[in-house]
Order: structure tokens, then sequence, then C-alpha cells
């Protein structure tokens, strides 16, 4: 087999080694890639000047765009071996376009001829081609190239090399690369690869502010132009994981705008429209007193503020004055505001859709009351630091939730992004429906008697029969303890429907039975009640494994088929109260915990025992 001889390369050798053709073309590729990686302009430029140096060989490489505003050279970012004053993010280095007419007459000559503007090589000892019609001639030669001259001599460089950048038909700006002193002066080749760069950094900068569009589309609200949900979920997420890590401040506000509906219906949608843009603009003048903070709208009248880092009392005085303001609005009626922040007293607060339930939570207390100031989760405690009745509706809302302010895994898991909001319902076994329906009663109950809430027997009646509704169960009762006493009575009940047990004689006679129940109960023989006194809850259904004899009998024998109990105690003492169903109640489900929580809210006022 003839070999070659020494100094002579084989096709085979020649055809591996690539050309410096190929090196430029594989460069124009790395670019484009670069660039559409590029998440923003200035990664995209900045992708661009790196690339740009190496691919040419240059020393240093910048990137500009044309301010019209103020009719300056701007440059954006320097990349490389860098002069004194240089820096490769700059803050303010621009220079006035008057100094660089080549510009304009670039630009002229783009408009006039539709082809792409030629990139040119100048050299720090102010010399152009001599003919301004050479191909890589300064398009300004003679006088123009003075300034550029001279700036590569006070930087110490040879030369440069100028490439128009052209964007929608437009000058847009330059690529500008330098050599120093010693290397070689850019070639007309040089400039020809130049060109073609620019115009790749064109399309990359076309393709980047596509994809900002787009971005901008998927998270903000084509209304007001503020944050959609997306973008929140997004940030809360982020903003979780540093206060999981380190603790970080996590503030929540949600806001409905109040009346909106009534705006729309009387005055018309448009006049709706400009009403939720004059209330995101408050929202946005409160973000910035935030700084760092997210204003979005959720959709419809909801806003929210979501506030990284700040004190949560910073966050409550910010939300006190927007609800001022919004009181201010034409046409409106001010906003239900609630606020939820890991600074306060709310327990764990391990994923968004927990903040998220607080803060909803907050915001349905605030409207439901026809509050001005926002309501805060976690700072409404009863007497004897009962539990917050915002922070027990929130979690008895969620059936995930475990004390430990986790989530209980399981096949019907909400999703972090999802939210279960506070609305009621004319039948229904939903717990946050159940939860809605049955503060709202309670609101209204203590709005009727003028502020004053009404003793405990009367909240836990407004309880028992609104719940009892909802669930279409058979009848409730509430009974009561006296405190360091184990005999319980029924203190009231109601009765909505007969049912046929198997000790009945009757309908008239179970009716005299239950509407009479002057019966008292030992807690001894009912260990479960006894628990539920004391601050629990549990549901029955006949026949289920697992169901404790005596309870089970005692339900059983008045031809109930479920039950559902929850308790609890204050200074007058221990408190039980019971839904009873039938073949028509809905399913009690999750009703439990739900209901063990209401109790709790109704017991958290003022305390009397019953008459």
């Amino acid at each position: 087999m003839r070999r070659a001889v020494s100094g002579e390369a084989t096709m085979t050798e020649r055809l591996q080694v690539p050309s410096a053709t190929d090196l430029r073309l594989q460069a124009v590729v790395e670019l484009a890639q670069d660039m559409a990686g590029a998440l923003t302009p200035l990664e995209a430029v900045r992708a661009a000047a790196v690339r740009a140096t190496s691919a040419l060989g240059a020393t240093m490489a910048a990137v500009s765009v044309w301010d019209r505003e103020s009719g300056r050279l701007r440059v954006l970012v320097n990349h490389g071996e860098l002069a004194a004053g240089e820096e490769e993010l700059p803050e303010n280095e621009s220079y006035p376009v008057a100094d660089f007419p080549e510009i304009v007459t670039y630009l002229e000559e783009h408009w006039t001829t539709r082809r792409l503007p030629r990139a040119w090589v100048q050299t720090a000892d102010d010399s152009a081609p001599s003919d301004p019609s050479a191909p890589h001639a300064h398009p300004g030669a003679g006088a123009f190239c003075r300034e550029r001259a001279a700036g590569l001599r006070r930087r110490g460089r040879a030369c440069c090399l100028v490439a128009p950048i052209v964007l929608h038909g437009q000058a847009w700006g330059e690529l500008y690369l330098a050599r120093t002193v010693g290397l070689p002066v850019f070639t007309e080749a040089d400039a020809d690869y130049a060109t073609l760069l620019a115009a790749q950094i064109s399309a990359g900068l076309a393709q980047t502010e596509r994809l900002a569009d787009l971005r901008r589309l998927a998270f903000t609200d084509p209304l007001t132009g503020l944050a959609n949900r997306r973008a929140v979920d997004a940030r809360l997420e982020s903003a979780l994981q540093a206060h999981n890590r380190d603790n970080t401040v996590v503030s929540l506000v949600v806001c409905d705008v109040n009346g909106l509906k009534r705006v729309n219906d009387l005055l018309g949608h448009e006049v709706g429209d400009r009403l939720l843009e004059r209330f995101a603009h408050q929202l946005s003048l409160a973000a910035a007193k935030l700084p760092g903070s997210l204003a979005a709208r959720l959709g419809g009248d909801e806003f929210c503020l979501l506030a990284e880092g700040q004190k949560a009392d910073e966050v409550v005085a910010v939300a006190e004055e927007l609800c001022a303001r919004a009181l201010q609005l034409a046409d409106g009626e001010g906003v239900a505001c609630g606020l939820a922040s890991t600074g306060d007293s709310i327990g764990p607060v391990t994923t968004p859709d927990r903040l998220f339930r607080l803060a909803d939570a907050a915001q349905y207390r605030a409207k439901a009351a026809r509050a001005a100031h926002p309501v805060v989760a976690g700072r409404s405690h009863g007497p004897g630091h009962a539990p917050d009745p915002t922070v027990l509706l929130a979690d008895a809302a969620d059936p995930h939730h475990r004390a430990d302010g986790r989530t209980r895994p399981g096949p019907g898991r909400v999703g972090a992004g999802d939210r279960r909001r506070f609305r009621g319902a004319a039948h229904s076994a939903d717990p946050g429906q159940l939860i809605t329906v049955v503060l709202s009663a309670l609101d209204r109950s203590t709005a009727a008697r003028a502020g004053h809430q009404a003793d405990t027997l009367g909240r836990l009646a407004t309880v028992a029969e609104t719940a009892a509704r909802l669930l279409d169960a058979v009848g409730w009762w509430v009974s009561y303890v006296p405190p360091g006493s184990q005999l319980m009575r029924t203190a009231q009940h109601a009765v909505y429907r007969m049912t046929s047990g198997p000790s009945s004689t009757g309908a008239e006679t179970q009716r005299a039975q239950i509407e009479a129940p002057d019966a008292v109960f030992d807690l001894g023989h009912y260990p479960q009640t006894r628990r539920a006194v004391r601050g629990g809850s549990f549901a029955l259904r006949s026949g289920a494994a697992g169901n404790d004899p005596a309870e089970e009998a005692m339900m059983v024998v008045s031809g109930y088929k479920g039950m559902v109990v929850a308790g609890g105690g204050n200074p007058a003492g221990g408190w039980l109260l019971e839904l009873f169903a039938d073949e028509a109640t809905l399913p009690f489900g999750q009703i439990a915990g739900p209901l063990r929580a209401l109790v709790a809210v109704a017991l958290s006022g003022p305390a009397s025992p019953p008459p």
C-alpha cells in the first residue's frame, strides 16, 4: 500500500481537518443555538458578543443599540479584553449618534437599496479605504472615521470591525469587534463574515422578542397589565421554597372588588372594566411600597398581592391603605381584603395551596362582615387564646390538611395550583361549602344583633341548623356538660322529618320522644362522645365495621342511618353538636373535621351556659 511521504497529508486526513469556512459556518450555527436558548434580549446579545469574539479572532466585542428617544448609541454588553472604564454589562455607557453619522448613512442606504448593510473596517491610524465605493469602505469615509479611530487609540486597539444590525427593517444597533495592537487588521473576508453574523444576530433578536411577547401573554392579564394567576403560581412556589429553606417571610393579600356585578348590570361591562383598571392601578402603587412584590389579577373581580421578605406588619399596613384607597374609587364599593403571612401564627406553610386557602378564608370573612379593613389570618384569637377562626376555616376546607401543615397523599389530592373557593350552595356535602354557608349564617346572626355576638347556645344552634339544612339531615341536637361533670343533657334540638326505628310504636310516639329529650347521659358509657366533648369529632354510618357498640345502638334505636358529632369546650362548660341522617341525607364524608372547626368558631365568642 502506498503511504504518504513526510509533509504530505492523505485525502482522509485532509477531510478530517475542518477548514476555516467550516469553522465559521459552525460558529454561525452555535450562535443561532445560543441565542435561541436565551430567555431575555440581554442574554441573547451577550451570547452574540461571546460567539462573535471567538469566531472572528477579536480581542473584544460589543453590542450596542440605537436609542432613538435620546439619540444615543447605548452599549448593552462588552466581552473580552476590556479597557479602563469598560464594563461587561455597563449601566450607562453610551455615545451621541451624531458622533457616528455612518448609522444614518447605512440606514438611508438600506431604505434605498433594500440590501443588507455591509460591515466595514476601521483602523487606529484614522485610515479607511480611499475609495468610498470600495466593498468595505467606511460609509462615511474621511471625517466620519476620526471618532472611531480616536476611540481605538485611547483603548490601545489597532482596528475595529463594525457590522450594522437591522431589525424589522430598521436600524437597531451594531456589532463592534476590535483587535489589540500587534494583531492583523480585519480583512474583507472578515467583514463579509461579520455581516453574516449581524444578520444571524438580527434573526435571534427577532425570535427572542417573539418569545418575550409569548411570555407576556402567558403571564400577564390583558385587561389590567398586571401579572396573572400563572405568574402568581410560579412566583409563590419559588417564594415558599425560600421560606422553607431560610424562613423568608411570604405574605399573600387577596382582594375582591365589591359591587362589580352591580356596576356591570347597571352601568355596563365597559364601566366595570374601568373600575377593575382603576383598582389595578391602586394595587400597583401598593406593590411599589413593598420592593420585589408582585401585583396580579387572578380573574374576574379577584386580585392579589404577593410579597416576599417584608415583615407581616408592613404588608398589613399597605393592605390597610389599599382598602382605604379602594373606597374612593368612582362607581365602586371598596374591596374585601384577606391577608395571610408566614410571619403570623398560621402554622406551617409548605405548599402554595395552603397559603392561598388562608388568604381566601380571611378574604371571605372580610366580605361576609363587609369589613372596610383587611382580615388577617392568625390575628383573631378568642377568649383563652382559642384557635383563630380564619385558620380553622382554611384548614377545615382542605380535607388533606394535617395539624403539622403537611398534606395527606391520596388520589383526590387537590393540586398546588388549585383552590377551593369559599362559596355557598343550597344543598351540598362539600366541606368548603359547608364552612362557607355556616360562617355566613354566623356573620348574619352577629349583624342582626347590632354587632353583639349571640350566646354560646345561640351560636351553636346556628351552626347546627345551617349545617343540617345544607346536608338535608333528619335533625340536630346541641347538648351541654357543666364544668367538672360527666353528665350531659340536651340544651336545644330540632327535628325536620320522622324516621322509622326498630323501637318506634308510631310516628307520633317517636316525635314525642325526640321533641322532649329530657334524658341525662353519663359520658362514662359513651367514650367517643366523651372525647368529642373535649374537642373531637367522629362520624358513624350504621353497619360500618369498627363502630362503637354503645354509640351505634343509641343511633339505630332511634331509626337513624348515620350521625356526625363534634364538640368542644369554653369557660361555660363542654358542648356537643350532633347531626342525624337517614336515606335522604347527603353523605357526611369529610364533614366531621369541618364541623369540629365550626364548633370551635362558635365556642370562641363570649361564653355562657344554657338557660
